[in-house]
């Protein structure tokens, strides 16, 4: 057979054609843009959810605007988002990269600290409820051991709130020290190589070499810190129910209680849909400064 020939028969290798992302398109219009659209219609409603919604027009986002509790919550949404991100992040990554090398029983302790996020956010809010409970808890036996009386960490105080950043690292680092762990077992041992060569020590190895190369990483995790953090909703409601007050009452757990206790479903949906699109704003502004939507290889060069 002729080159000519051959080269007629081989097989087309162009780019992929519109079809092939027909199922990913049907399935976000289905399940994301669809429901989106009702939700925004339905912020410019008054519905209980029973009947027909009447028009409301801008009340929604009038009451909105000058709500003080949506203020407050706001607020509290984004000092979770920051406390989570800040206490998280660095926690993850150093567990990832300890957990990438080939330490003496890794492999058991990486599974160890894999486990909470095996357990469902219901099961882990039920769990900590029944440890930190002032009665029957350790709490109970720890504070008089220590001549501090009975404390009530999700009792007054402010403790609350703190409690929830800490039991949303517990239940979540295992799933970003799992990405740090396979982003940083991707970078190449001919750079700590020629690093060891030159005389660089652990810190500098790390601070020159396993940081730059987890850029897209620390990208890709802090991204799913913030839309988990400002969408967090099942730990508060078991753990606190929004209080003391109003001390843990984040935007998620107010869209909650004014859609399914007061009923008040196109005001729900107003907070629901400043929520998406504050969440998804945040997210493309950290994709774009961080240069991570160009998507530019850390290992040019090699």
């Amino acid at each position: 057979m002729s080159a000519h020939a051959q080269g007629r028969a081989a097989p087309r290798t162009g780019r992929p054609g519109p079809l092939w992302a027909l199922p990913g398109v049907a399935f976000f219009a289905l399940f994301a843009a669809l429901p989106m659209l009702l939700v925004a219609y339905l912020s410019f409603t008054h519905w209980g959810g029973l009947g027909d919604p009447a028009f409301a027009g801008l009340d929604n986002w009038t009451r909105l605007a000058g709500d003080p509790l949506m203020h407050r919550a706001v607020g509290l949404s984004l000092l979770l988002t920051v406390a989570s991100w800040a206490l998280q992040t660095p926690i993850s990554l150093l567990l990832g990269v300890w957990a990438a090398g080939r330490q003496r029983g890794r492999a058991v302790l990486s599974a160890v600290f894999f486990l909470p996020l095996l357990l469902s956010s219901a099961a882990v809010a039920i769990i900590w409820r029944a440890l930190l409970d002032p009665n029957f808890g350790p709490p109970a036996w720890i504070g008089p051991a220590l001549g501090l009386g009975t404390p009530d960490p999700l009792g007054g105080g402010g403790s609350a709130f703190w409690v929830i950043v800490f039991v949303a690292a517990w239940q979540f680092i295992p799933l970003h020290m799992l990405l740090y762990q396979g982003g940083a077992r991707q970078i190449p041992e001919t750079l700590y190589q020629a690093a060891r060569i030159d005389g660089a020590g652990r810190l500098r190895m790390f601070w020159h070499i396993t940081l730059p190369q987890l850029r897209n990483t620390v990208t890709t995790s802090s991204v799913l810190m913030v839309v988990g953090s400002l969408t967090y909703f099942d730990t508060v409601l078991i753990m606190t129910d929004g209080g003391p007050g109003t001390d843990t009452t984040i935007v998620p757990y107010l869209m909650f209680r004014a859609g399914f206790r007061s009923w008040e479903l196109g005001y729900a949906s107003a907070i629901a849909f400043t929520l998406v699109i504050v969440a998804t704003l945040i997210a493309l502004v950290m994709v774009r400064l961080t240069g991570f939507g160009s998507m530019r290889s850390t290992r040019e060069g090699m």
